[in-house]
């Protein structure tokens, strides 16, 4: 019996199995559409479409009517429905010999908005996502767009956002998309390492990258946010860095951003390698161009035997040479450095190959970016022409003179192929920036006293280069009010010219006696004879008053006090060889000003002032400056008045006060000018190891100087030739309130009757 029990239940067990085996292979046999195999579509119907019309539902199908039906076509035509993004849902059956299809469309987005988004504004965000109102709604492109928004958001350093889309149904299957927001704190970066660094410490390099560490002194940097593209720069960097210092086989293995568990700190570490230090071996020309001689290019180079490695000397001394091909009558070359180390004696020698170049001609010159700033004033600073022999040292000129304008955050060019083999595109592409300035200024100045200041300025008129400022200056020993336009490119040709309007008061008690008054008109043109020489004109009607003369003062001041009209014309020629307008850092510059007063007028005069700077970079951020000024007035036919002499001290030679050297009535103290003067200034500019977003940086100098002889003069008034020389240094900060200088200079030769200042500080604000 049990027997027979066991036999009934082992039947029953394998009839259940072999039921179930047939419903599993039906279901995997069964396909998706449900449909049989080989009969013939007689027609194909389409179901559920509303804006997508039912022929272009077909037109995505492999099937037509009357084919036999095909399992795979039919399949394949079901994907590329699909892919089309038009439907959420699809569906393919047989009635007798019809093919139904059946679609759901996807909605229509009628709106999209952001909700929780502080830092960056909604249009910033719409203009990166690829979803658009009244266009269709996909899950995939929402996915996309959501990576797309955090993407941003890690750009900006907030690495903790997240996003949540929502959708709101409404009627006609229409959908508002919700991005809903939240931003997080700012992902810090908590520090920079290095490792494999043994020549610079980690703090040298920290000055090096353009990425910094989150400091609370400086809240309002963003270069403390961690940025994919920015570290990729900071590797181009260091490794430029190294180049220049002589460690050519410099290498970084890694560049590593390490994200805390809360998503709030980033830790950045770079692994370099600096391998061996090398010097300048031999340094040797060959040219292969028909007629030129090496011995006339000897020399051109930047740098010589012994010295260490320098990449960017190679370059410069490549662009030297080019220039001084190209002036001799070779417009086409190629300059290329064969270099070939000597590891043994950490020697890398060098030659400068000269050969023929490719005669490739400048096509067109394309501009974008440039919103505001019209095309004109952007190609009249370039040094080539459509048309010309393609120049790559006038092209890097061009560069240079269209950052100097002032106008742009970033100005990029580049040379792209042509037309044709022997043409090429020059490519400007430039980041504006705001030119324009309404700004309010207190701070206080050794000179002037307690100021403020008011003042509105656009140094980019209309778009086309025009300067045009409107100012107001009140302190405590100095006022004025000035306006002044300036045209760059007089009727469209290389030509400045502009005009000032001015009202002057200036307080002159405390070391003269006296106060001033200046109310004129300047008209000013100025042009280039060559790329560094310019050449300027001035003419400028004036109305002097010497007034408040105190009743002690100096009987010399009395003798001048009253009214005097100049008329004046100015010559000046300026020679400019500085590697950049703005904080300089090599080159020179020599200045040679003439003045004729007495075309009409009361005063007359003959006036020639020489200025000329030179600047030394000894590291790449240490820099000495030499600079001196000379200058003489002699009256012609009249005595020079007391407005036009020179005074000397306080910014000319720290150390001294203002109008603290030179003649003086040596009864009242009063300071009466001098008819001629000399200053001179050593200046040490240098980091003082603090961390580069301090904004600190200091200075030590050496000033001398001197002035004297004045005409008429009198047994009371001291005057003497003797050389004043001061000693001293200074720091200046770049704070978030302003600028801030603080000098202080102790005279090392002074005389008996000069008034000395050991302390000078200007700092003030704009807002």
């Amino acid at each position: 019996m049990r027997k027979k029990y066991y036999i009934i239940f082992s039947l029953l067990l394998l009839t259940l199995f072999i039921s179930n085996s047939r419903a599993g292979y039906i279901t995997k046999a069964r396909p998706s559409l449900d449909l049989a195999q080989g009969w013939t579509v007689e027609s194909i119907e389409v179901r559920g479409s509303q804006r997508v019309e039912p022929g272009t539902v077909r037109s995505y199908l492999l099937v037509r009517e009357g084919d036999s039906y095909d399992r795979r076509r039919v399949d394949r035509s079901l994907k590329s429905l699909y892919s089309t993004g038009l439907f959420a849902d699809i569906s393919i059956r047989q009635e007798g010999n019809k093919l139904i299809i059946t679609v759901v469309e996807n909605p229509i987005i009628n709106r999209i908005s952001f909700e929780g988004n502080l830092g960056i504004e909604d249009s910033d965000l719409k203009s990166e996502i690829s979803l658009r109102p009244r266009i269709v709604y996909t899950r995939s492109k929402v996915q996309s767009d959501v990576k797309r928004i955090l993407s941003i958001y890690r750009q900006n350093g907030r690495f903790a956002a997240s996003v949540e889309p929502k959708v709101i149904q409404l009627e006609q299957n229409r959908v508002d998309l919700v991005f809903e927001i939240s931003e997080g704190d700012e992902t810090a970066i908590r520090s920079i390492k290095f490792v494999g660094n043994k020549e610079f410490s980690d703090g040298r390099l920290r000055e090096v990258v353009s990425t910094k560490e989150t400091t609370i002194w400086n809240p309002f940097s963003t270069s403390d946010v961690y940025d994919p593209d920015r570290l990729n720069y900071d590797r181009e960097l260091l490794r430029r860095f190294y180049m220049t210092n002589g460690y050519t086989d410099f290498r970084i293995h890694s560049a590593v951003a390490e994200l805390s568990p809360d998503n709030s700190e980033f830790f950045i570490t770079f692994a370099v390698d600096e391998g061996i230090r090398y010097r300048f071996g031999k340094i040797d020309i060959e040219a292969r161009l028909a007629d030129l001689k090496k011995e006339d290019l000897l020399g051109i180079q930047k740098f010589e035997t012994g010295d260490w490695y320098d990449a960017n000397a190679v370059e410069e001394s490549i662009n030297s040479l080019t220039e001084q091909v190209g002036e001799l009558g070779y417009a086409f070359v190629d300059i290329r450095p064969k270099i070939k180390r000597e590891r043994e004696k950490k020697l890398i020698n060098i030659v400068f190959e000269i050969n023929e170049g490719p005669r490739v001609f400048l096509e067109r010159i394309d501009i974008e970016g440039n919103v505001r700033t019209l095309d004109k004033v952007i190609r009249r600073e370039f040094r080539l022409v459509e048309g010309d022999a393609f120049n790559s040292s006038k092209l890097r000129r061009s560069r240079q003179r269209i950052q100097n304008l002032g106008f742009f955050e970033d100005v990029k060019v580049e040379k792209i192929p042509g037309s044709s083999p022997d043409k090429a595109v020059v490519k400007v592409n430039v980041e504006e920036m705001s030119t324009g300035q309404i700004s309010l200024g207190a701070g206080y100045s050794s000179a002037s006293g307690p100021l403020g200041d008011f003042s509105i300025q656009e140094s980019n008129f209309l778009g086309r280069g025009q300067f045009v400022k409107v100012g107001l200056t009140i302190a405590a020993k100095k006022s004025e009010v000035e306006f002044s336009f300036t045209e760059p490119f007089f009727m469209e040709r290389e030509v400045m010219a502009g005009f000032d309007v001015f009202h002057l008061r200036e307080d002159h008690q405390s070391s003269s006696s006296h106060d001033s008054q200046r109310t004129g008109l300047g008209l000013r043109t100025s042009y280039h004879l060559t790329e560094d020489l310019t050449q300027g004109w001035k003419y400028l009607v004036q109305l002097d008053k010497v007034e408040d003369v105190a009743d002690n003062a100096s009987k010399l001041i009395k003798d001048q006090s009253g009214k005097n009209t100049l008329s004046q014309i100015s010559h000046i020629l300026r020679y400019d060889k500085r590697n950049q307008k703005f904080t300089p850092t090599d080159g020179y510059f020599v200045g040679l000003t003439t003045d004729l007063a007495g075309i009409g007028g009361k005063t007359r005069h003959l006036r020639n002032t020489l200025l000329a700077t030179k600047y030394f970079p000894l590291d790449d951020k240490i820099t000495l400056s030499v600079r001196g000024k000379v200058g003489y007035i002699v009256g012609l036919g009249k005595d020079v008045l007391l407005n036009e002499r020179y005074y000397v001290g306080g910014e000319s030679i720290r150390g001294f006060a203002t109008s603290g050297i030179g003649p003086r009535d040596k009864i009242t103290g009063d300071s009466l000018g001098g008819e001629w003067k000399y200053s001179g200034s050593t200046q040490l500019d240098f980091p003082l190891g603090l961390p580069e977003e301090f904004g600190i940086n200091g200075r030590t100098f050496i000033d001398l100087g001197s002035a004297g002889s004045i005409s008429p003069s009198a047994s009371y008034v001291e005057d003497d030739a003797m050389m004043r020389i001061a000693a001293g240094a200074g720091v200046t900060w770049i704070s978030p309130f302003g600028p801030v200088g603080l000098d202080l200079g102790f005279p090392l030769v002074e005389g008996d009757y000069d008034e000395v200042e050991h302390v000078r500080v200007n700092f003030g604000t704009r807002f």
